[in-house]
């Protein structure tokens, strides 16, 4: 895997060594700690010839420069200093990232003209720089020669950057990303769960990896196929038939809050790859679905979060793990199967499995922990891209303070989401002549109905269900994400978490 970069973080001091960055407002202006690192003002003669104006995120830097024995000097633009919120630090930490390049010693000096970033932007800077750096190449075992012709021997791990964040209050920006980085860790075990390739991670494996967070001190449970039986999980075991590997459901309990208190619940599609069954899939691209378990890689990555940093909240994490394949006993269009809540549902597509999956893992979260509220998350619908593209996930839900709290923490970490209606009329489409539902409506409003679809499994508990097909896994670079996988879900939930649900 890409090496991580180590962080510390000091006081301000004139770095003697190694490359050095510094931030530069609107017009090129640099702090007073700034300006110590070039004695000799070899930025300010740089700045024109290389046009630069301290415009957001972008980049001007001098090799060698006079007057001092660092190796680098590179001045990267921070815009309007008025207009550096939350997000801004993050992006401006994958921009130090981005032109780290191999540097071993790296010093970034937290300064501009009137103002010296606090604890909290100091931690945002730095968990920018971790999820920037972040890089899955686990499976590469050729290294690339300078004369770009590729050897084939074990690649050798490059050493870890260490970078220092000078800062005004070290002491501050150290708690402060404490949490930050336990968030981070999060997001980033969700970019590996979604990258790993299907023969690697599948429902057995997945589960395996969700029970390791019992060394955050969650309570894990792994379900089997035998007891899913038991308990009547007809509409996820159906999904599963086709593959001789095992389905799994992983319960993950992080109890952070009062015992007395009511948790809340998360609950993901795990679907490690999905053919489509016998509703089969284009050849086209059907690679990509080794990420369709990318809401259960969300949840997971979340209840890490959570524990890592001791929310105080009592959260449940559950997750439905299948692999919808192809055989001779693999679903067949038409076939009826009875979900544990007890109701029937004619799989007219095998496609269309996600939802089955589902609404057994909703109906169990619901009936055994009775939460306050329950949000799954799913790659579900393609519709959702058509409607949305890939910058927002589609936003379901049966409560309006549930969702305009999830609208307000999407804006506050850009892991955006926006509404989209339920009703009646969409409802009626999905009503079967030969059981009490059917798994697909007609051609239009397609996500719309698969939302339908697994309110039918929440009761009248507050829910929300979230569409993340077009941006959980191959959305687009951002300054902050360069993976397939991009971890969607983990930063917003726990924004949802640590503003409402916190004791």
């Amino acid at each position: 895997m890409t090496s991580r970069p180590s962080i510390a973080f000091a006081k301000f001091a004139a770095p003697k060594k190694g490359s050095v960055f510094v931030l530069a407002a609107d017009g090129g202006g640099l702090g007073e700690a700034a300006k110590a690192c070039d004695p000799a003002g070899a930025l300010a003669r740089a700045f024109p010839v290389a046009d630069f104006s301290g415009r957001f995120a972008s980049s001007a830097e001098v090799l060698a420069p006079e007057g001092t024995s660092v190796d680098r000097l590179v001045a990267i633009g921070a815009g309007k200093v008025a207009n550096l919120d939350d997000h801004a630090w993050l992006k401006l930490g994958g921009a130090v990232a981005a032109s780290l390049r191999k540097a071993a010693e790296v010093a970034v000096i937290l300064d501009l003209p009137e103002l010296q970033p606090d604890g909290r932007q100091a931690a945002n800077l730095a968990a920018g720089i971790l999820l920037r750096s972040y890089g899955f190449d686990k499976y590469k075992t050729r290294k690339e020669r300078e004369n770009g012709q590729p050897e084939a021997k074990k690649a050798e791990a490059a050493k870890p950057a260490k970078i220092t964040i000078h800062c005004a209050d070290p002491a501050a920006a150290k708690k402060a990303f404490a949490s930050e980085e336990a968030v981070i860790d999060g997001v980033l075990l969700a970019r590996d769960l979604v990258n790993e390739p299907a023969n690697v991670l599948g429902p057995v494996e997945f589960a395996a990896r969700a029970r390791e967070l019992e060394a955050l001190g969650v309570a894990v449970e792994i379900l089997t196929e035998k007891e899913m039986k038991k308990l009547g999980m007809g509409s996820l075991l159906g999904v599963a038939q086709g593959s001789p590997r095992g389905a799994r459901m992983a319960v993950m309990q992080w109890k952070g809050g009062k015992a007395k208190d009511a948790p809340i619940a998360f609950i993901g599609k795990g679907v490690t790859f999905d053919t489509g069954g016998n509703s089969m899939k284009p050849a086209s691209g059907m690679e990509d679905m080794k990420g369709d378990m990318g809401g259960a890689a969300a949840v997971t990555g979340l209840i890490h979060a959570l524990a890592a940093r001791k929310a105080k909240a009592n959260v449940v994490g559950v997750i439905g793990l299948v692999e919808n394949a192809v055989d001779g006993h693999a679903q067949r269009p038409g076939d009826i199967v009875t979900s544990m809540s007890g109701q029937t549902i004619e799989v007219l597509n095998t496609d269309a499995e996600g939802r089955l999956v589902l609404a057994d893992a909703l109906w169990y979260a619901n009936d055994r922990f009775r939460p306050k509220f329950m949000v799954n998350l799913a790659t579900l619908t393609g519709a959702i891209m058509v409607a949305l593209g890939q910058h927002y996930a589609g936003l379901f839900s049966n409560n309006d303070e549930l969702a305009g709290r999830l609208f307000g923490a999407g804006q506050a970490t850009q892991e955006r989401l926006w509404r989209m209606p339920l009703g009646a009329e969409y409802d009626k489409l999905i009503d079967s002549k030969n059981a009490d539902m059917k798994n697909i409506g007609g051609r239009y409003g397609g996500a719309i109905i698969a939302a339908q679809f697994l309110q039918r499994f929440v009761k009248d508990t507050p829910w929300a269900h979230l569409d993340i097909a077009g941006t959980a896994m191959g959305a687009p670079a951002s300054e902050i994400n360069q993976s397939w996988g991009s971890g969607f879900g983990v930063r917003l939930l726990d924004r949802l978490v640590r503003d409402h649900y916190e004791g």
